[in-house]
């Protein structure tokens, strides 16, 4: 190489074409602004200008911006699952592996609060957009699966009730963590108490976790 070539900028490297990759960037990006404005504020220019790609292409890849809207749905329920699946409860007592259960739900939304406004944003539109997933109902399969394996040990050891559904259990579990999330703001202005604080945040994760067991203990 002589001392022309040194001196001539080079030019930058080309991206490499990712499709996984951009979509990906697209469903991260198009999480933050539904969270943050909802179905209708959100808009897809803004996404594309932050993605670096164009509206086009997510148009190629969704569809629209309803299309694009569930599928952040799905991958928010596809993230919780996948982390959810990683919870070791085999070889624990039933009392412990619920208290790992509750635990774990509560960190996530605690740690997630996009995914709790974007649950809260899709019950004002009464569902009707996630009830057009195709894969919403597996995606929450393991979910169930994880309270009915749980409530069956417990069961098995004598310590758990014997007339619970797994299905109301995980509601409940959700309703408790989702609470903590969805109303922090409103209880931290109406009670003097910073709900986000780490020692607020311990504090009411075992009550969550001590009311679950309250509810599910053989009497």
């Amino acid at each position: 190489m002589n001392l022309e070539e040194l001196d001539r900028p080079q030019a930058p490297p080309r991206r490499k074409n990712d499709p996984d990759q951009t979509r990906r960037d697209i469903l991260a990006v198009a999480t933050r602004e539904f969270a943050r404005l909802g179905l209708s504020g959100a808009r897809i220019d803004r996404i594309a200008d932050q993605t670096r790609t164009s509206k086009r292409m997510i148009y190629y890849y969704f569809g629209n911006k309803e299309g694009l809207y569930v599928a952040v749905l799905e991958e928010a329920y596809r993230n919780l699952r996948e982390i959810e699946g990683g919870l070791v409860l085999e070889g624990l007592r039933a009392e412990a592996a619920l208290r790992e259960l509750v635990g774990f739900t509560f960190d996530h939304h605690a740690a997630h609060p996009d995914f709790v406004r974007l649950i809260a944003i899709e019950n004002i539109h009464e569902g009707k957009h996630l009830a057009k997933s195709p894969t919403i109902q597996d995606l929450n399969v393991p979910a169930i699966d994880a309270a009915r394996r749980v409530l069956e040990l417990g069961q098995r050891e004598g310590v758990f009730r014997t007339d619970l559904d797994p299905v109301d259990l995980h509601m409940s579990i959700s309703a408790l963590c989702f609470h903590n999330v969805s109303n922090r703001h409103t209880l931290s202005i109406i009670f003097k108490r910073d709900m986000t604080s780490p020692a607020a945040l311990r504090a009411r994760r075992e009550v969550v976790i001590e009311t679950i067991l309250a509810a599910v203990r053989r009497r």
